[in-house]
């Protein structure tokens, strides 16, 4: 059961976990895990979901909670194997090049777990090479997109097929990568997005129980799928679970053009590109903060989406919200204030406890 001082390493295991769209199998068993003993029941449904119920004081008196994080994280997905035996790769969501580079993978075989690179190929090159020189300045001078990317394997095709590599198959950033840089009061890595969530639902779920509170209503906690690529799990869930209010935690682009700050204060977020938050929710989490002595940020995010405005734009959840912590660098090598964690942990914990 996690601490809210030992959250940040909670996170790391998180992080290291592999999680791509569809496939999040290592985070979920972590998320089961350190849901037993904070929730009264937890299951897996259909969906791949993760759900915890927490059971309320008055069930029958009052909204019922639907709080969520996503489990799925940024990846590749194989379109097809060439037959040198490098492979052409799609983006799972809102993966650019720009933003990773070429930078070792893993290739989640049926069969094995299989090295690769991601590579444009030698830039010592002339216009002979077509996909490096459409990239370069002084040669094509387009931008890079994974057209112009290969994953680099040293197997035959034959080799990658016994490995049970295919289309379809996932290619996720290799471990080594996966672990934190500290910076002063920050920590920077991959996939803060969506594991730091997680890891705030998780500490507000151990902060009620080690302060022995109950939440006025049933909450269910839920760890989604497939949020990068359309939100299914969410969806999903909000349509089948009891409740009419579904509050995503999610990270928050700390930017001037919303007037974010990379601070450890939480985000209260009114809108997004799927639509608006319910006010009644979000000012509620705002008036949470404030009580507790924080003063939560708020923000309209545009060219965002989150597993609660996606279910409503849906018409899966009656009331929506949105909880962030602020992040750099969103779906690249994202930056979050590590104090952050502990702060949203604590305002979550005291909406949970009494949402009206």
């Amino acid at each position: 059961m996690p601490t809210l001082e030992g959250l940040p390493e909670l996170l790391q295991e998180l992080v290291y976990a592999r999680g791509p769209s569809g496939q999040e199998d290592e985070v979920r068993e972590i998320c089961v895990r350190e849901m037993k003993p904070l929730c009264d029941d937890v299951r897996v449904d259909p969906a791949g979901n993760v759900i915890g119920l927490i059971r309320g004081m008055e069930p029958d008196s009052g909204p019922i909670v639907r709080a969520m994080a996503h489990m799925d994280e940024l990846a590749l997905i194989v379109k097809r194997v060439n037959a040198d035996g490098t492979l052409r790769v799609n983006p799972l969501g809102g993966m650019w090049p720009a933003n990773y580079g070429q930078l070792p993978v893993e290739i989640m075989g049926d069969e094995a777990l299989l090295p690769g690179v991601i590579s444009i190929g030698p830039q010592h090159t002339t216009a002979e090479s077509t996909k490096s020189w459409d990239t370069k300045v002084r040669g094509g001078n387009n931008a890079m997109d994974w057209g112009h990317l290969y994953v680099f394997t040293r197997k035959t095709p034959e080799q990658l097929a016994a490995a049970g590599v295919h289309a379809g198959t996932r290619v996720v950033i290799e471990k080594s990568r996966r672990s934190f840089w500290e910076i002063d009061d920050c920590l920077g890595g991959y996939f803060m997005d969506n594991r730091a969530a997680i890891t705030v639902l998780l500490g507000s779920a151990a902060l009620m129980q080690a302060e022995r509170r109950r939440p006025a209503h049933d909450v269910y906690l839920v760890m989604t799928v497939i949020e990068e690529i359309g939100a299914h799990g969410a969806s999903y869930a909000s349509r089948t679970l009891p409740g009419d209010i579904t509050l995503a935690v999610d990270s928050g682009p700390a930017a001037a053009e919303y007037g974010v700050s990379l601070t450890a204060e939480p985000i209260v977020v009114y809108g997004d590109g799927q639509g608006v938050y319910d006010k009644s929710v979000s000012d509620r989490l705002l008036a949470c903060g404030r009580s507790l002595g924080m003063d939560p940020q708020c923000a309209y995010w545009q060219s965002y989406g989150s597993d609660a405005s996606i279910a409503k734009a849906h018409g899966q959840t009656a009331l929506a919200g949105l909880l962030c912590i602020a992040t750099e660098n969103t779906h690249g090598f994202e930056i979050i204030p590590k104090d952050g964690l502990g702060t949203c942990a604590r305002l979550l914990a005291e909406y949970l406890a009494a949402p009206e």
